[in-house]
């Protein structure tokens, strides 16, 4: 598995921040460890607890979706969408998988926010538990530290 060698750490610059971390409930035992880090991460990078929900989908197809209606309707700054796909018998995973990604990405583009992708593509169960043990190699933890450190490098902007 492929780690990053830098833990972003720097607290954020935005108080305002809200953040709406959308989860996935396929393969809920693995996707509900990535909110977890994910939430945990906001928090101690300076995201007010107050500033942070929670949202449960059914599965990584309704994540693009489910972040569009959230900026739609002006209940978030940033979306971290937690997910897990696992490589099946058929060609449904290569769908799932491609576009829910190409999903979020428009969602972030159409409305210029920030969609964090912490949707697992796995060839199997073992790559799912893997990536989303409870230490800072958690793929929700390191959405939500890019989170902060992508919002932090707009603050430059200003």
């Amino acid at each position: 598995m492929q780690v990053s060698e830098r833990f972003y750490n720097t607290l954020l610059k935005d108080s305002a921040l809200r953040v709406i971390v959308i989860t996935s409930l396929f393969n809920e035992r693995i996707t509900l460890e990535l909110e977890r880090a994910a939430v945990e991460s906001l928090k101690k990078l300076g995201v007010f607890p107050q500033n942070i929900t929670t949202l449960h989908v059914p599965g990584a197809w309704e994540l693009p979706l489910a972040a569009a209606r959230v900026f739609n309707e002006k209940k978030a700054d940033a979306v971290i969408a937690c997910g897990c796909v696992i490589r099946g018998d058929t060609g449904h995973y290569d769908i799932v998988a491609k576009e829910s990604a190409a999903g979020l990405m428009r969602v972030s583009l159409d409305f210029l926010k920030p969609v964090m992708n912490a949707v697992l593509t796995v060839e199997n169960a073992a790559q799912a538990e893997a990536r989303s043990v409870s230490d800072e190699t958690n793929k929700g933890a390191e959405a939500a530290r890019s989170l902060i450190e992508l919002i932090n490098s707009f603050e430059a902007l200003r």
